[in-house]
């Protein structure tokens, strides 16, 4: 059982948003079939809401790994992680941003992680999370890691 899991859900507004694609469907083929419309409606909305859910990644802490999407890295070779909200979180995203970290990100989570990569053979300096609590996520990175052997 891994101390941290999170699955980065689409917030409700995407699902709302994206139902749209219902009335505009219908608009398009009414002409040629209202049955049309609505059998294309309710396929296209039920499609991209699937995606959705099945995109959805995940991030974990547990088994001496932290995972995050596809990409797994031992918790031995990360540093102190560092939790960003707000504005902070926005500058990591941005300005602050080196294009060799590996990302994760969605749009709709504000809080990000940024996960310090200490393996020299590795290019990547850090790794960029999102997560909607990102005090959690660096506790549970900063808890899990095994003690040093001296």
């Amino acid at each position: 059982m891994s101390p941290y899991r999170e699955r980065l859900w689409p917030a409700p507004w995407i699902y709302i948003s994206t139902a749209l694609v219902i009335p505009a469907s219908i608009l398009v083929l009414a002409p040629i079939s209202w049955v049309a419309g609505v059998i294309t409606a309710v396929i296209l909305y039920g499609g991209m809401t699937t995606l959705f859910v099945v995109g959805a990644p995940t991030i974990s802490v547990g088994d001496g790994e932290l995972r995050a999407g596809r990409a797994r890295i031992s918790l031995d070779l990360v540093g102190t992680p560092k939790a960003f909200t707000g504005t902070d979180a926005a500058l990591q995203r941005g300005r602050k941003l080196d294009a060799r970290a590996y990302m994760l990100f969605r749009g709709w989570i504000s809080g990000v992680v940024r996960i310090p990569v200490l393996d020299d053979n590795d290019p990547t300096p850090y790794w960029l999370v999102s997560t909607r609590e990102p005090q959690k996520l660096a506790a549970a990175i900063e808890g899990s890691r095994r003690p040093e052997s001296v």
